[in-house]
């Protein structure tokens, strides 16, 4: 390839509304053109590295047995009604109407419309298993777009899905396509950690992301240095606490004046924070009796004061899961007597339902709101103030320094940049969807499944994230727009660099090489910043002076300085850099 025949578009300054590293530079390397909120132009610079990253996946899913198709971008309304997800998916779905009035969506994934391809073809167990994936365009309609191709809301996605006779089956091909993702990503060579996560609304009970480490990252990664212990911030627990010391304080009525936080409170009584417990009130809407209005359940979680709550693990407490919501200062006032701020689990107005969190539920003389303005509760315990906790559960986000679950150290938090995730569903979609086959005992049986997704668009910016300096981006070589640029200086003014340049050009072609020539006649700073911008790993510069001495310039993009090599030997020296 040469530079006067591709399309290069560089800029000196990003736009204002790119806020972080890889928006930034992706879009003055020329690779990315905004066309509206959230949807990008994949320029040819762009579609480059898209591609490579494409084919990477595409060889390892297929090494992994899965089979490659295509299905609609546009979906009939009526499969996804069929598993709940045509109101329940939310906003995020993009629905539209054809002429006829029929619902259709934008896909965002495809577990229904694969569904419905295994529930009219694979009929017998003798057909299973069987792993369906396709690299196509999605949608998601989200609410605040961000981020370059981060946040966007058209994407393109690899999605596989995996058809399994029974949980065991399920549970191995699973693990095969995690095994084809660690060998993805160790060909993009990122630094990565694969962590447990949270299913969310894709449903099943065994999943696992992939993220990339980055310290622009939105996620957060819980990790044990001393162990493998790794989840996101969604799935990680610390260790259990050890069990509740024996009260050694009496329940005392403690002013607290204008001190309604509990690290106000702390202050004030010159505590550690660590005593004292914040409350949260939720809420569940629950049905009336005959029709009627639907009644508000009010629960109250208790926390230790330094501690953040996790909606999505208290979205897990049995009452909870089916939904709920932050209780309005009205039904707070009904309930415990006044306003925010100084609540309590003791003498409330209205019995509240009681969810302490395990932490809390191991406390003794802990400190809470008294329900009374301008006063705590100090030296309260379970059992002898109030009743043991109704529930106790795992409901809080767990900081750097907590023990890890498996006992080999404490936790350390990092950011990360989500790019893989992989499910294990089971028959969420297929007993939905009325999806079976005949087992061998001749019996009709929902299909065991399982679903992959690798950011195919989100991967390079994520790359970028953790590969870039001062001067632009620094891309591995496997996803490089161009592996290597042969960069002649004078070339319209030196018939034996033009002729050393483009002897250099075909002999890389020739050999393999992803290469492109830059024979547009820029100055030599102008033509180093484009490629130092654009990221191309490795760089050959040809000029008359040094060719006079045999000799030609190598620079790796990360290098510090150019390494003078033979003109005769340049071929093999880059075959070698290439190779390593």
């Amino acid at each position: 390839m040469k530079a006067s025949q591709f399309y290069i578009s560089t800029l000196k300054e990003a736009p204002a509304d790119a806020e972080i590293v890889s928006h930034q530079l992706m879009t003055r390397a020329g690779m990315i053109k905004k066309l509206g909120a959230g949807i990008y132009t994949y320029m040819p610079m762009g579609l480059r590295v898209i591609r490579k990253v494409e084919a990477i996946v595409r060889e390892e899913m297929n090494r992994a047995g899965a089979v490659e198709c295509v299905m609609p971008v546009i979906q009939p309304g009526e499969l996804w009604s069929e598993s709940g997800r045509f109101q329940g998916m939310g906003p995020e779905l993009l629905r539209v109407k054809d002429r006829h009035d029929r619902d259709f969506v934008v896909q965002p994934t495809s577990e229904e419309a694969v569904t419905d391809i295994a529930r009219q073809d694979l009929r017998s167990y003798k057909q299973l298993p069987r792993n369906l994936y396709q690299i196509q365009t999605k949608f998601r309609d989200e609410r605040r777009p961000r981020f370059g191709l981060m946040r966007g809301r058209e994407f393109i996605m690899k999605d596989a899905y995996s058809f399994d006779r029974d949980e065991a089956g399920a549970k191995k091909s699973y693990q095969a396509m995690a095994r084809a993702y660690r060998a993805i990503f160790d060909r993009f060579g990122l630094r990565y950690r694969a962590v447990a996560a949270d299913s969310g609304a894709i449903g099943g009970d065994l999943s696992e992301e992939f993220q990339v480490v980055a310290a622009t990252g939105e996620d957060a990664i819980v990790y044990c240095p001393g162990s493998d212990y790794a989840a996101n911030m969604e799935k990680a627990e610390a260790a259990p606490p050890g069990p509740r010391p024996a009260p050694g304080q009496a329940l005392a009525l403690t002013p607290t004046p204008g001190k309604a936080t509990c690290e106000d409170v702390a202050a004030l009584l010159g505590v550690p924070l660590q005593t004292t417990v914040k409350s949260i009130v939720l809420a569940t809407d629950e049905p009336g009796d005959a029709g009627g209005a639907r009644q508000p359940q009010v629960w109250l979680l208790l926390l230790r004061g330094d501690h953040m709550l996790s909606e999505v693990k208290a979205g897990k407490v049995p009452g909870l899961e089916r939904g709920f919501r932050f209780a309005t200062e009205a039904e707070i006032v009904a309930h415990f007597g006044i306003k925010p701020g100084y609540l309590g689990p003791i003498r409330t107005v209205r019995p509240v339902r009681i969810v302490a969190d395990r932490e809390v539920a191991a406390m003794a003389d802990w400190i809470c709101g008294a329900n009374r303005v301008d006063h705590h509760l100090t030296g309260v315990n379970w059992g002898r103030d109030l009743p043991e906790p109704e529930l106790v559960a795992d409901i809080r986000n767990v900081v750097a320094g907590d023990p890890s679950p498996d006992g080999q150290g404490p936790l350390a938090i990092e950011r990360g940049i989500e790019i893989g995730h992989i499910f294990y569903l089971g028959t969420k979609y297929s007993r939905a969807m009325n999806a079976t086959f005949l087992d061998e005992d001749g019996k009709p049986k929902p299909f065991e499944m399982g679903c992959y997704g690798i950011g195919i668009t989100r991967l390079p910016a994520a790359a970028i994230e953790q590969n870039h300096d001062a001067r632009g981006i620094i891309w591995p070589d496997a996803i490089a727009p161009f592996t290597l640029v042969i960069c002649p200086v004078g070339m319209d003014r030196s018939e034996a660099v033009k002729a050393a340049a483009e002897r250099l050009h075909a002999d890389l072609l020739a050999a393999g090489v992803d290469v492109i020539l830059d024979d547009r006649g820029e100055r030599p700073g102008v033509m180093f910043a484009d490629w130092e911008l654009i990221g191309v790993p490795h760089r050959v510069t040809i000029g008359d002076k040094s060719l006079k001495e045999g000799q030609v310039e190598y620079q790796h993009r990360r290098d510090t300085a150019t390494t003078r090599v033979p003109a005769d030997t340049i071929l093999a020296f880059l075959k070698g850099r290439l190779a390593a």
